[in-house]
């Protein structure tokens, strides 16, 4: 779909430039954005590429960037969708393959206005800015997830700790949950290195434009990226402890399950013996012509196997 936004030109005092936003376009949209613009468009392939050349470019006074994007859908993997963006002093085209959040307030913004847009440089800025709004909204949703997942963890109340340790499925349930937040805050990240790239290539490139207030708006965004870059190390930080913690507790879960079974298993052996001893069929053996031989019989299995308990339980092993 292409979308052609009219721009004002305050020094001209027309609209004489343009924003063009392509959201997975066809080939004759392309053609038609790259006729009005005079821009050759690059395609997915090599919004794709992860190499700075590729992604940072200047060419006859365009400045050409893109950055790495990712969409979630309901039971659907996660689906890459970079963003490109073609910058000159009279136009901007943003070439997408998805629909997002940041991209439909910009232009929800610009459709409830009153006045006329303002200038291409502008427009990029704002919608970079609203990036990194998204970008602070889901390390602050993951935050609070690993607030919530370690007070499940770490703060169970006594009484139920042992059953909630022990829970394979509850542990299980955790562990997927962690991996899904540092899926999503990978993602994050890599979506934060590409746009910190792109705001300082555009701010380095943008030093002679002179228009009033892009470079303090592009520092701003610079400092943000760069408080939120620091911020998503202390969440990944914060995963791999819980992650580490988790798997603690899946060990601890089976030493008990072992721990019951040996002791089950050392108690039983001394009623199995002394079983084993009064079931052979010797001819002379005194205990079977006791009146009490038989209660005596049971009373010594009974004491052998509540001694080895009194014992594990004197030692704290239970």
């Amino acid at each position: 779909m292409l979308t052609q936004y009219p721009c004002w030109n305050a020094s001209s005092e027309k609209f004489s430039s343009l924003w063009i936003d392509l959201c997975d376009p066809n080939e004759a949209e392309i053609q038609k954005a790259e006729a009005l613009t005079g821009m050759k468009l690059p395609t997915r392939d090599t919004l794709s590429e992860i190499e700075s050349s590729s992604r940072l470019r200047e060419r006859d006074g365009v400045l050409s960037v893109s950055m790495p994007m990712f969409t979630h859908r309901d039971n659907e993997p996660v689906q890459s969708a970079p963003i490109g963006f073609l910058l000159s002093r009279d136009h901007l085209v943003t070439l997408r393959f998805a629909r997002l959040e940041a991209f439909a307030a910009i232009t929800q913004n610009l459709a409830d206005a009153s006045l006329p847009l303002p200038a291409p440089w502008l427009i990029f800025v704002d919608l970079c800015d609203a990036i990194v709004d998204r970008l602070a909204d889901s390390l602050e949703k993951a935050a609070a997830d690993l607030r919530n997942l370690s007070t499940d963890t770490f703060h169970v109340p006594e009484h139920q700790g042992r059953q909630a340790i022990r829970s394979n499925h509850e542990i299980r349930a955790k562990l997927q949950h962690v991996g899904r937040l540092a899926d999503g805050i990978s993602e994050t990240r890599d979506v934060l290195l590409g746009i910190g790239r792109v705001v300082d290539f555009i701010a380095e490139r943008t030093r002679d434009w002179h228009e009033h207030g892009l470079e303090v708006r592009l520092s701003s965004i610079q400092r943000d990226v760069a408080s939120l870059d620091e911020y998503e190390v202390h969440l990944s930080d914060k995963i791999q402890f819980l992650l580490d913690a988790m798997v603690g507790l899946i060990g601890i879960a089976q030493n008990d399950v072992f721990k019951i079974l040996t002791i089950v298993s050392i108690v039983g052996i001394p009623p199995t013996l002394l079983a084993g001893i009064y079931g052979m069929n010797f001819k002379y053996m005194p205990e079977y012509n006791w009146t009490w031989g038989y209660p005596y019989g049971l009373a010594v299995i009974a004491l052998s196997a509540i001694l080895p308990l009194a014992w594990f339980k004197w030692r704290g092993w239970f």
